[in-house]
């Protein structure tokens, strides 16, 4: 056999409706082998199985323990061309070792000193980052200085070039999405360096940034602007409109009028602005809110997805494994897991007194190519 050529294999009870194993059928499939060939009848229940098999598996990270290592590679490690950015990825036990989270998802936590500066770059990769705790950096995309705060959703579409800096005495962490894995499957990704040092003038500190300035408007769009990017125009999504969403939600549900997902749960999508899809071709975000004692009902998805707790604690249940989970921690949906969140019951020392949790998937990658499924409470779609 020619190196590198993987045998066919021969089972050693056949299949219903398959020949036994003979001399003769031996001899074809090694010209199968030496023509590079494989016979689907040996190959079907791995190619297609009844329902998805993720190659991921369910997992959790603390966030006490990556903020703890991202600190001490902040002393240690430099930000700077080489590296480009002191981000540490989230690694799937189950993907051989990739710095992946799913199939298709990266995550990391990624950490700036004060007064460092992220050099610039871009790459077709779409992103976003994601603040659950601090403030101080500025993430400056295509010139335009844009605030990192508490609770805040910044989406950056591919193809933009981008840097950050911390302006601030503090360090500060937060966490990267972006669709590498997908890009880095499809051999579709790009990137390219940019300038070593950015303008003084993009070090500026705003509080708002231009982009906030057209299109943070709601409901409202500038006419004179036309919209020529891949994703979402605006670059920052607050969190007190976030908030202020979701809470309205709940407080309708009490009211006895229409506006949660199921009771007590709340939930809103991050969208465009110009055009009310997502924010990204590839990524879907969400800001999810569980009243206190609140469960959510079981449910299947094909496609992954990646949550972060925002804020409050409590319980999540993927596939087998169940966690109780507080401020911070980050945990992976495989497609097709069954997925349940709880909430405390009690009293909670949370900002919202709930449980807040921050999704990302690749949800418009699967509806684009409709393969989009769901399962809840037994029903499928």
């Amino acid at each position: 056999m020619t190196p590198g050529r993987s045998p066919v294999r021969l089972t050693a009870v056949p299949a219903p409706d398959q020949p036994d194993t003979t001399d003769a059928l031996r001899a074809l499939y090694r010209g199968f082998e030496q023509e590079l060939l494989v016979p689907l009848w040996t190959e079907i229940g791995d190619l297609m199985p009844t329902q998805p098999r993720s190659r991921a598996t369910p997992h959790l990270w603390r966030w006490d323990r990556l903020r703890r290592l991202a600190a001490a590679a902040g002393e240690l490690v430099p930000v700077g061309r080489g590296g480009e950015r002191r981000a540490i990825a989230l690694a799937n036990p189950s993907l051989g070792g990739r710095p992946f989270a799913t199939p298709t998802l990266w995550a990391a936590i990624q950490y700036l000193l004060p007064g460092e500066d992220a050099p610039e770059h871009r790459h077709t990769q779409h992103a976003f980052r994601f603040v659950v705790e601090g403030q101080g950096v500025w993430t400056v995309v295509g010139g335009d200085p844009v605030p990192m705060q508490r609770g805040d959703f910044l989406p950056q579409p591919g193809w933009n070039w981008h840097a950050h800096h911390n302006g601030t005495d503090e360090p500060m962490a937060w966490i990267d999405g972006l669709d590498i894995p997908f890009q880095y499957a499809s051999e579709s990704q790009f990137f390219e360096f940019g300038r070593d040092a950015i303008s003084e003038d993009e070090r500026a500190t705003p509080e708002r940034s231009r982009s906030e300035r057209l299109w943070a408007h709601p409901g409202l769009r500038p006419v004179a602007v036309a919209d020529n990017c891949s994703g979402t125009p605006l670059l920052a999504y607050k969190w007190r409109h976030t908030d202020r969403a979701l809470a309205d939600q709940l407080t309708l549900e009490r009211d006895g009028f229409p506006g949660t997902i199921e009771p007590g749960h709340a939930a809103v999508r991050y969208t465009n602005p110009a055009t009310g899809s997502d924010v990204l071709p590839t990524i879907r975000a969400e800001m999810h809110r569980l009243a206190p004692g609140c469960e959510t009902a079981p449910v299947r998805e094909t496609g992954s997805s990646v949550y972060q707790v925002f804020d409050g604690s409590g319980s999540v249940t993927v596939g087998d494994q169940t966690w109780t989970v507080t401020r911070g921690d980050l945990f992976v949906v495989p497609s097709w897991q069954p997925f349940t969140a709880r909430s405390e019951a009690g009293p909670s020392d949370s900002d919202s007194g709930a449980l807040d949790l921050f999704r990302f998937s690749d949800a418009p990658i699967f509806e684009a190519l409709d393969l989009d499924r769901n399962s809840t409470k037994g029903s499928a779609r």
